[in-house]
């Protein structure tokens, strides 16, 4: 199926590794232009940009810390001066954290907030601003299942990436005027790059009682999440807007 994204400009912000390259390696193989975002993973941003240069395509590695106003501008900047328009943004930057609540402290949720939150809706807003002068976009944000639906050990983390639904279906509303949609995937467990030295291996203890509350039996891999990306920033999906959608393995579901 053609979804319709050669020639396209993505932005997709941390996508200097893992699931967030993956995402804008997926958006390059459908012939669109691609702004890997970074802030400490520029090595991983500029081998991506690399390989998808060198099979022909075209991609920028631009470099910023989300907390940073202006950092965020020249970044933005920088990939439309370099690729064009904006026409996709993915939000994936976040800053997660796992541990009793009663054992955290301000400073942990202030990180957390500053990127997750803070970051995303100034990142939002940048692009959100270049779209609306270009005629439209379309915005994909991800956040964790445990935002949507609650998990023990991540309360930090839940309640930052729980305000991905508000702003997702806040934007739905108030920009569809301009021509933008806003959509959200909302995922589990992914496994991506030295994820086993931070969660632990198939044969742990520990993994086998995580993969027990999957019904599929498995985590997710990143050519499992990306699809659902894609579709959703396609203009296939010019009628999805405000919704959010669960690409879980049947961790979470939803009526």
């Amino acid at each position: 199926m053609d979804l319709q994204l050669a020639g396209k400009t993505v932005f997709v912000s941390g996508s200097g590794q893992g699931l967030g390259r993956a995402i804008g390696e997926a958006f390059a193989a459908e012939g669109a232009k691609v702004a890997f975002h970074y802030n400490s993973s520029g090595a991983g941003a500029e081998e991506a940009v690399a390989g998808i240069k060198a099979a022909g395509g075209q991609a920028v590695a631009v470099g910023a810390d989300i907390r940073d106003d202006a950092a965020v501008q020249k970044a933005v900047d920088t990939a439309e001066s370099e690729l064009g328009p904006i026409d996709v943004l993915v939000n994936n930057s976040a800053v997660t954290g796992t541990g009793k609540f009663v054992d955290t402290t301000p400073e942990e949720w202030a990180r957390q907030a500053d990127v997750t939150i803070m970051g995303t809706l100034r990142m939002t807003q940048a692009v959100v601003k270049k779209m609306i002068a270009n005629g439209g976009g379309s915005i994909v944000s991800l956040m964790g299942d445990s935002g949507r639906v609650g998990e023990s050990g991540l309360l930090v983390t839940a309640t930052t990436r729980s305000t991905t639904v508000g702003l997702t279906k806040s934007l739905a509303k108030e920009l569809a005027r301009h021509q933008i949609r806003a959509n959200a995937v909302s995922i589990a467990l992914v496994r991506t790059d030295n994820f086993d030295q931070h969660v632990g291996s198939k044969e742990d203890e520990r993994m086998k009682k995580i993969l027990s509350m999957y019904p599929l039996r498995r985590l997710g891999k990143p050519d499992d999440v990306t699809p659902t990306i894609l579709l959703l920033a396609s203009p296939l999906s010019s009628w999805t807007t405000g919704q959010v959608l669960s690409v879980n393995g049947g961790y979470s579901m939803q009526s």
